[in-house]
């Protein structure tokens, strides 16, 4: 019988005042019990306008009756058919504005909590079936019984992970180079512990390893090596996945003071050098009053880390209306709820300093909202003599990233496209032979399940190209 209740089922947390201190992940999952209620929601659509809903075509309404029948780990073989990252997702991706956007529960009261379900799915898997072996096509085997085709692929995020996922599942010899010094992109750097905690991505990456992924940690592609060099060492195929973590600045004044740095640095040494640990040496500056800028998901983990390091206040400074705020709204609430103050309508203009070149103050101008600009909302302009000044001794920018040029530098017949990231088409082949691209490194920053749809998009057109060598 189907569950008919308008509203999800209510998601435990831990308690705003206790979390605040802590990395300790907030969301601490349903039970087996709230996830059959919450799956019986589902109206079972014969359309399934959530799949269309989702960048990798989970089956989504097949997996939640199988949660819904008690079928937990049914339920995980079949997110597993297409999705190789079903424990981050679950967790990351802005659910509310894909495949529960298209819940045609959602028409009359809240939709199926889908991202929930999948999580729990994922986290059941991991607590009692993690180590059933991965299932093999019979394609993959029958490539693994001859002689393995090379792939490279370059950065470990999930447009990477999930490229080489999907290839290694079909017998291909896949080796991953990664710049830093572990797997995960900005799983491993730029989410903090206590939205995704960081043994959820070791746990997938070990699993890649399973299936004979090969990780090369510390390898700067078109440094180190070029993707000329990959094929020189005997790859077929080069997939470019490097995402787009070139920090951007306003090039305001100030921003060269002492206290003043973007969002990837800070978040970096926070979460993939394990900055919050007192047994780690990574520093971090240990600022009372923080002005984070921008309101993007980034802004909010910039600000939800600072007052964890122990900030008595943390400023949101956003120079458009709440109604703009391109965060997740679950991110902007358990912002409220920890404390952070949202500066909106406000625009920072200069970076004040002391005698000794430390920041001490952010000024900023109010905004009032004008016509819309090309993205649609509303255009933000300057209230004349508006001008005042935030007391803070750290400025955190995050206002954007973009692709660092590198591999487009050391590339031969290596194309730009007009956003000035790497050039590929609809099957994400770019203008080299063999080489082919997706995610932040083509469409400029967008989100994990994004990366992921064009990861996979990018493994099947790779194994097209390679058949017909």
């Amino acid at each position: 019988m189907l569950n008919m209740k308008k509203v999800k089922n209510p998601m435990p947390e831990q308690d705003p005042a206790i979390r605040s201190t802590n990395f300790e992940e907030v969301a601490r999952g349903y039970t087996p019990k709230m996830a059959v209620n919450e799956a019986m929601r589902c109206l079972k659509c014969r359309k399934k306008p959530c799949t269309k809903g989702c960048p990798v075509m989970v089956k989504i309404p097949e997996f939640i009756a199988k949660v819904a029948e008690g079928e937990f780990e049914e339920a995980y073989q079949i997110i597993s058919e297409t999705s190789a990252l079903p424990a981050v997702c679950g967790r990351v991706c802005p659910q509310e504005n894909q495949c529960e956007g298209y819940c045609v529960q959602g028409a009359s009261g809240e939709p199926v909590a889908i991202g929930r379900l999948e999580r729990f799915v994922a986290d059941w898997h991991a607590a009692h079936a993690a180590k059933a072996e991965p299932a093999g096509s019979e394609e993959g085997e029958s490539i693994q019984q001859g002689k393995k085709r090379k792939v490279a692929v370059v950065g470990a995020g999930p447009a990477g992970l999930t490229c080489a996922g999907d290839l290694a599942a079909k017998g291909y010899d896949v080796t991953v180079y990664e710049s830093l010094h572990k797997p995960g992109g900005v799983l491993a750097y730029g989410i903090p512990e206590f939205r995704l905690p960081k043994d959820i991505v070791a746990a997938e990456v070990a699993k890649l390893e399973e299936r004979g992924v090969t990780f090369i940690n510390n390898a700067v592609i078109g440094k180190s090596e070029t993707v000329d060099e990959l094929f020189e060492d005997g790859y077929e195929a080069v997939f470019v996945g490097t995402g787009a973590g070139l920090p951007s600045f306003m090039n305001i004044p100030g921003e060269n003071l002492l206290g003043v740095c973007s969002a990837n640095e800070y978040l970096t040494r926070i979460n993939l050098m394990k900055g919050y640990l007192p047994e780690y040496d990574t520093p971090v500056q240990q600022a009372k009053r923080i002005a984070v800028v921008g309101g993007g998901n980034v802004a909010m983990d910039a600000a939800r880390c600072a007052k964890r390091m122990g900030a008595e206040k943390v400023y949101i400074v956003y120079r458009r209306s709440m109604e703009e705020i391109p965060a997740r709204a679950e991110e902007i609430h358990h912002a409220i709820e920890e404390g952070i103050d949202f500066q909106l309508l406000r625009n920072p203009v200069a970076v004040i300093g002391d005698e000794d070149g430390y920041v001490k103050g952010l000024e900023c101008v109010e905004m009032e909202l004008g016509e819309p600009d090309a993205s649609g909302r509303r255009r933000p302009v300057v209230k004349e003599g508006s001008n005042f000044i935030l007391d803070v001794d750290c400025v955190i920018m995050a206002i954007g990233t973009k692709l660092n040029k590198l591999i487009l530098e050391t590339t031969e017949n290596l194309q730009p496209n007009e956003r000035g990231g790497i050039g590929a088409d609809e099957g994400a082949a770019t203008s080299h032979k063999g080489v082919f691209a997706g995610g932040d490194a083509v469409t400029g920053a967008a989100t994990v399940i994004l990366a992921m749809g064009a990861g996979k998009t990018a493994a099947a057109s790779i194994e097209e190209y390679l058949a017909d060598l």
